[in-house]
């Protein structure tokens, strides 16, 4: 099975070294004690890191290459930033300031530019749920176009929802002639449901318990953001078997926080 491989103008991702933790850690103590040519090699060791971000933007817009540009500045500021006393793995740390960088990036830039290949997906769906509704007299599902056009229901409706607008926060669903209430009035704050901070910690400790394989499973699962489907591809294993290492994991995440 293929991978869900991202292309970057030239960069051969393929030879992209990734580093031990061994590696990472010696290279940290040298960059923080002033060389500059570890500050290279750490950067260099972790682009698959930003790859690995980037997957989930794959054959959605069409600037991949600034995206990764955009990504590594999130990584370069992770290692600036790093500190090794907490004794917390790199990836862990690194992950939600490379996503908050592409994340900010995109929002800064308006949408998502949609690739082409996925707006053609769309307007054939399109034309084929008008004829069927025609023909029928009844307004044709995503499985029936789907079975038509030879694809997955969820490639027809992710190329349908990319015809959609996206809508500002702040952008008013309802004025009686007094106050406007916005959508943002109508989105859950999940601030109050946040875990503390001792559990963040125990969670942590948790997974540096499990075996290797499960906890490597559960963060690109839980913090990248990975399907089990992608995770098959990459590990060479049926999505059964990562289905498993996850509900192993879990558990044995649980009987250590309990």
């Amino acid at each position: 099975m293929a991978r869900h491989k991202v292309e970057i103008v030239n960069v051969n991702t393929a030879e992209i070294k990734v580093l031990s933790n061994e590696e990472m850690i010696k290279l940290f103590k040298e960059y923080q004690s002033g060389n500059l040519k570890a500050k290279d090699e750490l950067i260099n060791g972790n682009l698959k890191l930003v790859l690995s971000i980037l997957r989930k933007y794959n054959n959605r817009v069409d600037n991949m290459d600034d995206l990764f540009q955009v990504g590594t500045i999130g990584l370069i500021k992770a290692i600036d930033n790093f500190d090794l006393s907490h004794e917390v793995r790199f990836s862990t740390y690194a992950v939600p300031m490379i996503l908050g960088e592409v994340k900010r990036y995109l929002r800064d830039n308006s949408s998502l530019r949609v690739a082409r290949s996925i707006k053609d997906t769309a307007y054939k769906a399109l034309k084929i749920k008008e004829e069927l509704t025609n023909k029928y007299g009844k307004e044709a599902t995503i499985a029936e176009v789907a079975t038509i056009m030879g694809l997955k229901e969820y490639e027809v409706s992710d190329a349908l929802d990319s015809m959609k607008d996206t809508i500002s926060m702040f952008e008013p669903i309802y004025n009686d002639g007094g106050d406007t209430i916005y959508l943002e009035d109508q989105l859950k704050d999940n601030k109050g449901s946040m875990y503390s901070l001792d559990t963040r910690i125990s969670l942590r400790e948790a997974l540096n318990k499990i075996k290797d394989k499960e906890r490597y499973i559960l963060e690109e699962r839980y913090i990248i953001g990975k399907t089990q489907m992608e995770l098959s591809a990459e590990l060479g294993i049926s999505q059964a078997q990562i289905s498993r290492l996850e509900k192993s994991g879990i558990d044995s995440l649980r009987k250590l926080i309990n």
